[in-house]
């Protein structure tokens, strides 16, 4: 054991922390009680592509018909309780706390992998009317953790979200698509060669599919997405 795990192991003794589910004790860098942690909904199988739960690994019928611009899809888990209440708990109710464990999730699913890692974080952007009103971007607020998790930069001045969209709950594939035409548009001519966009959920990818096929088009040759929770079904 390397001394930063031994001292991390030491202040969870000595200063246990709370779970955020339950509020018992938490001496884990997760900040759930074990028996909290060992209910999570880990997305174990999925299509390599957009993530979408399968039955068996593989790639679903929708990315076999019409890939999406992104390389890879990782996530942590199905959006289902307990993880859906703590993204809803940060993305609508503010409550920034819940940004670390959610990222650590998210540092977990990717430990492991062969392939090699991103350049940047990119965190997927917020127009400029929607993050005044809500005050954060929650996608930033996973990037920053996760970043540090794996000593990866985070950018967060590469892409800008230009038109501001109407809200994406409740609308179709194709209404999201039509949605977000043009959506973003890339600040500099400085890009990264491989990076990954940070989001909370994937529903149905629209979102992704615009950012990632902006980012390809300006000249980035690998985009991959990673977001802590996959919706079940896109539509």
């Amino acid at each position: 054991m390397n001394s930063s795990s031994w001292l991390q192991r030491l202040s969870f003794t000595l200063f246990p922390g709370v779970c955020l589910l339950c509020g018992c004790p938490s001496r884990r860098a997760l900040d759930l009680c074990t028996p909290c942690a060992a209910g999570l909904p880990l997305l174990t199988t999925a299509c390599e592509r957009c993530a979408l739960p399968l039955p068996a690994p593989g790639i679903c019928g929708q990315c076999l018909q019409q890939p999406p611009p992104f390389a890879a899809a990782l996530v942590a888990c199905h959006h289902h309780h307990p993880v859906a209440g703590m993204i809803h708990r940060l993305k609508y109710g503010g409550d920034l706390a819940q940004a670390a464990p959610l990222a650590t999730l998210l540092a977990q699913r990717l430990e492991g992998r062969d392939t090699p890692p991103p350049e940047v974080l990119v965190p997927v952007p917020l127009h400029w009317r929607r993050l005044a009103r809500r005050g954060f971007n929650q996608a930033l607020e996973l990037a920053r953790p996760l970043g540090r998790l794996l000593d990866i930069p985070v950018a967060t001045g590469l892409v800008q979200r230009q038109r501001a969209t109407a809200f994406q709950v409740g609308l179709s594939r194709a209404e999201r698509r039509r949605n977000l035409r043009k959506a973003f548009r890339v600040c500099t001519s400085t890009l990264p060669r491989h990076l990954a966009l940070i989001d909370d959920v994937i529903t149905t990818g629209s979102t992704l599919e615009a950012l990632a096929g902006c980012l390809l088009d300006a000249g980035v040759d690998r985009v991959e997405v990673w977001a802590v929770a996959r919706a079940g079904l896109a539509n």
